[in-house]
């Protein structure tokens, strides 16, 4: 089962998202809050698999309570997925930056929503590729901080390299697979063996380390 914690300052999409998530035979929502401060403090408690987070609630927004849920000094974090109203790329990189594992539009459909949910689940976590490129575009000098750590391309294998290279290029395992005439599962392994290497928590840590080191540039 994929246990899911809902944090939503609107009592009605709370509402509709407990509906799509209850009619998933392998989700289970385990709560259910009006800020991220209640947020931070449920998902702590329960160990969801997954937050669903709105951005903009009272108390605590999503990006801070995001930042103390899945932030580079939190010891275990928890994956979230930000889901908003407002299509800014400020917005999607201030989530990532906090530690997001996905970003999606509230007007994306239902079935979209379980699939992001599953995909942050099963740890094959990014924003969907289009936003991803365009994200990257306008935020690639930020993402390059001074104080990177150093870019250990050397520890991966040429083709582990390569689908490095395509990660960060906003591409899916998909995509992925068919440009390099290899099986899902495949690419997968790549993914996996590219993030235990790297000592990487998921593929949008693996977008921000290629463009911070200098593997591929906006």
């Amino acid at each position: 089962m994929t246990r899911v914690l809902v944090c939503d300052d609107q009592a009605l999409i709370r509402t509709g998202y407990v509906t799509i998530f209850d009619a998933q035979d392998d989700f289970e929502v385990v709560g259910e809050v009006g800020d991220g401060a209640a947020a931070v403090t449920a998902a702590r408690d329960l160990r969801p698999d997954v937050v669903v987070m709105d951005i903009r609630m009272p108390v605590l927004d999503g990006i801070e309570a995001t930042r103390q849920l899945a932030g580079p000094d939190v010891a275990d974090p928890i994956r979230v997925l930000v889901v908003t109203t407002f299509n800014l790329d400020e917005y999607v990189y201030e989530a990532l930056r906090a530690g997001a594992s996905g970003f999606l539009l509230k007007d994306s459909p239902p079935a979209e929503l379980v699939g992001a949910v599953r995909t942050i689940a099963a740890g094959e976590a990014l924003v969907a590729p289009s936003v991803t490129r365009r994200l990257i575009g306008h935020f690639g000098e930020r993402l390059r901080p001074v104080d990177a750590g150093p870019a250990r391309p050397d520890v991966l294998a040429p083709r582990e390299a390569e689908v490095l290279t395509l990660i960060a290029q906003g591409m899916s395992n998909a995509e992925i697979a068919a440009a390099l005439v290899l099986s899902h599962e495949t690419v997968k392994t790549y993914v996996s063996r590219i993030l235990t290497k790297l000592d990487l928590r998921d593929r949008v840590q693996a977008v921000v380390y290629a463009y911070r080191n200098g593997i591929v540039s906006a």
